[in-house]
């Protein structure tokens, strides 16, 4: 396995810590709102560096946070709680929301097919492990106190932008208009491990600490999680390329200096999903989810499709014809995938070769395009029928696109079924009544238990995602 390093700037071999194991660290969501598809297709390509992993013979071990609490609305610890924000708008408590798009975001991630971390652990669940490592920090000099906050001193390590190649000139203040420059910090990279004087008057979630009543910044949880479930040693942390600066950098910084060795070896980061108007956000608004995409049509996996066609380094621009291509696309693969017949007998010899050329694929720097035309190369081949059904099942245990499985009825029960219509009843009366920002609420609260409701010319439709 070769994979390129963010942090040495090179595509390189993968040599874990231990022999034959591979530890995985994967920022998760901040579970404010639901996830649209840019940031899914990160958690795509990272499940493909996983399941590739696992297709080479390592005993791999992903653990995931969920970022509850700590995220500000700039990760450079300013603007509004992001979780805050979200129970604001939606006028429930943090857990409540918390908890909801949780369920919201792992309903997502089944929908794509994607491999469940082994660990996967909220925020909330550690704070005694984030205030036992600020406790390390600032008995090391790494931190220090000001304005009641406790910072990071980014001036101590040796090479605080080893990851980003950024300096600190190079840093601005106050580039969004609720950002203001915190005068606590000694430098102006400097960054908050615990929030102790909010200037959150309404802050829901708070705990006791050696320096006051506060919580957590975002930085300190990754570091905190890394360590408790993957040891000393991490061998691939991941994350979106906006994660490089300052969110990676700092977790590199304030892990080091906590542990007083090298870290994480090989940085992982996947590009961007764009369209016609740049980057993907929710804070643009307007945002596609995995719901969106269903509602007209679309079957997740369609999507996973998509975003395999291209590599996790590029950015890849969406649009809705070009879906509709790869989703044509996939329906084609499939077919032909499922008109295979598993009678006769497999000649072992073409599997283990053409085995070993997916294999090569995924191993060059998870080059997905370059395993599809392997893929496409057997269904083309003279081989039989028996042996290409072998090798598309092998292959399916990286691309997780269910190409052997055919689709099945579900069958609904009674109770979902009558909660369903109420629903759908509710929201109807609501947006009778005016009421959108209530039918809208009602269409999530569906969505984020795997239902999918359609407004058709004939009335509302709904079906299991």
């Amino acid at each position: 396995m070769r994979i390129y390093n963010t942090k040495t700037r090179k595509v390189e071999e993968f040599v874990p810590h231990e022999e034959g194991k591979a530890k995985v660290y994967t920022c998760g969501p901040t579970v404010y709102h639901f996830a649209h598809i840019g940031n899914l297709r990160t958690y795509i390509c990272e499940d493909i560096l996983v399941r590739g992993l696992a297709y080479e013979g390592y005993d791999v071990k992903r653990v995931m946070n969920i970022t509850d609490v700590g995220h500000l609305s700039s990760d450079a610890d300013t603007g509004e709680d992001k979780m805050l924000k979200g129970a604001k708008r939606e006028h429930k408590t943090v857990m409540e929301i918390a908890d909801f798009y949780t369920r919201a975001f792992f309903t997502d991630f089944n929908a794509l097919n994607m491999r469940m971390p082994e660990v996967v652990e909220p925020a909330t669940h550690c704070i005694d492990d984030f205030i036992h490592m600020i406790e390390v920090l600032l008995e090391k000099g790494y931190a220090y106190k000001a304005g009641d906050n406790v910072y990071f001193d980014t001036s101590k390590p040796e090479s605080y932008y080893t990851l980003s190649k950024q300096n600190e000139e190079e840093l601005m203040v106050g580039v969004r208009d609720d950002v203001d420059e915190d005068t606590n910090k000694r430098n102006k990279s400097d960054f908050v491990l615990w929030f102790t004087k909010s200037k959150f008057e309404d802050q829901e979630l708070k705990w006791e600490s050696p320096w006051g009543l506060g919580y957590p910044g975002w930085h300190i949880e990754c570091s905190c999680i890394g360590i408790k479930h993957l040891g000393e040693y991490m061998d691939i942390h991941c994350g979106g390329v906006d994660n490089i600066f300052p969110h990676h950098t700092n977790e590199i910084a304030q892990s080091e200096a906590y542990l007083g060795h090298p870290w994480c070896r090989y940085w992982f980061h996947v590009h961007h999903l764009v369209d016609k108007g740049g980057k993907m956000s929710k804070s643009a608004g307007g945002f596609l989810t995995v719901s969106s995409l269903v509602e007209k049509g679309y079957d997740p996996l369609a999507y996973r499709y998509f975003c395999l066609q291209s590599h996790y380094r590029k950015p890849l621009e969406f649009s809705w014809d070009v879906l509709e291509q790869m989703s044509n696309a996939y329906t084609k693969l499939k077919k032909r995938c499922l008109e295979l017949k598993a009678d006769g007998e497999v000649d072992e010899t073409a599997f283990a070769e053409q085995r070993k050329k997916f294999a090569e694929a995924i191993g060059d720097d998870i080059n997905t395009s370059m395993a599809f035309t392997v893929l496409y190369d057997v269904l083309k081949s003279e081989l039989n029928d028996a042996t290409k059904r072998k090798l598309v099942e092998s292959f399916d245990e990286v691309l997780a696109l269910k190409l052997l499985e055919e689709a099945e009825e579900e069958s609904v029960d009674d109770d979902l079924k009558a909660f369903v219509e109420a629903k759908i009843e509710e929201r109807r009366q609501a947006k009778a009544a005016k009421d959108f920002v209530r039918a809208d609420a009602i269409r999530d609260e569906l969505a984020a238990k795997g239902i999918v409701i359609k407004d058709t010319r004939e009335g509302v439709k709904w079906e299991k995602a």
